[in-house]
């Protein structure tokens, strides 16, 4: 298997779903979702859309109802930039490379064009329903879509992490808790979601958020490293935010090596469960493999 070129086939077949997915331009709100398409089609790893189908992969998924589920965690995951990047958070302006949205439409748009893709998302995996009518599994899938974007996931750690700005150093299980929300609900929403549809057992559900969440922790982690050892350039976003905004970080806490450390077993641990498991997806374990070697 050639990875890089599985990689750039799958990131264009999400590509497609998206924009199959998103508005049109179109009528007196034609701004706010201009604002939202330029969001979402700015660029990005798609990361959790295809860590979603990969994991319904995994367990033997071949149908499309989890593509609008696909769509719905990148726009959620998309919001959820616009909003981080506006002045009342960390107030950058680049993002992917690009301006950021509310660099280009204005602070007012940002918020409004966060506000839409977060509904929209929904509106999106709803979608699923009626692709398998009674289907439980897509309730179920919708649900944990919909909490870990929420007040226990998500929006929680955003929350944490707000608060903890120019606070003084937070303590290790603040840090903790505002990594597991903040970065690794969606990424486990994302993989747990893939296996629901796919029909895996509890057990093998459970299993599966509990990688997640690891390389969830891990893929922050590297964050904070790279928001010290990158470039503009590489990372598409302005480096050194971490230390602007006063944020207690895993390098601040423990300085790089521990850092480093500390993610790479994370990663570790999550191949050693992955490999656990009786069924495979080679594409889905090199894909887990390559985020601890990310340079953006």
């Amino acid at each position: 298997m050639d990875f890089q070129t599985e990689l750039k086939s799958r990131i264009t077949q999400i590509e497609q779903i998206l924009k199959n997915c998103l508005p049109e331009e179109k009528g007196y709100q034609k701004t706010v979702i201009e604002a939202m398409n330029y969001s979402v089609l700015a660029g990005g790893k798609r990361l959790r859309p295809m860590l979603m189908m990969e994991t319904y992969r995994l367990f033997g998924g071949n149908g499309t109802v989890v593509e609008p589920f696909a769509a719905a965690i990148e726009m959620i995951h998309t919001y959820s930039l616009v909003h981080d990047d506006l002045p009342a958070m960390d107030n950058d302006e680049y993002r992917r490379g690009k301006r950021t949205t509310h660099a280009v439409y204005g602070e007012a748009m940002g918020i409004l064009a966060g506000d839409a893709l977060l509904n929209f998302a929904y509106e999106t995996a709803a979608k699923a329903f009626s692709m398998e009518p009674g289907g439980a599994s897509v309730g179920r899938a919708f649900e944990v879509l919909a909490q870990k974007a929420g007040i226990y996931g998500m929006v929680g750690g955003q929350t944490a992490d707000v608060e903890a700005e120019g606070a003084g150093e937070a303590s290790v299980d603040k840090l903790t808790f505002i990594y597991r929300l903040k970065t690794g609900a969606l990424i486990e929403a994302a993989m747990l979601s893939g296996a629901i549809l796919a029909g895996a057992g509890e057990a093998e559900q459970r299993l599966i958020e509990q990688i997640a969440g690891e390389i969830g922790m891990a893929f922050q982690i590297q964050d904070d490293i790279l928001d010290v050892t990158s470039t503009l350039e590489v990372l598409g976003k302005p480096i050194g935010s971490d230390q602007k905004n006063q944020k207690t970080t895993y390098v601040s806490l423990f300085g790089m090596e521990q850092a480093k450390e500390k993610a790479g077993q994370l990663f570790g641990d999550a191949m050693d469960k992955l490999d656990s498991l009786s069924v495979k997806n080679p594409f889905l374990s090199e894909l887990l493999r390559s985020l601890i070697h990310r340079e953006k």
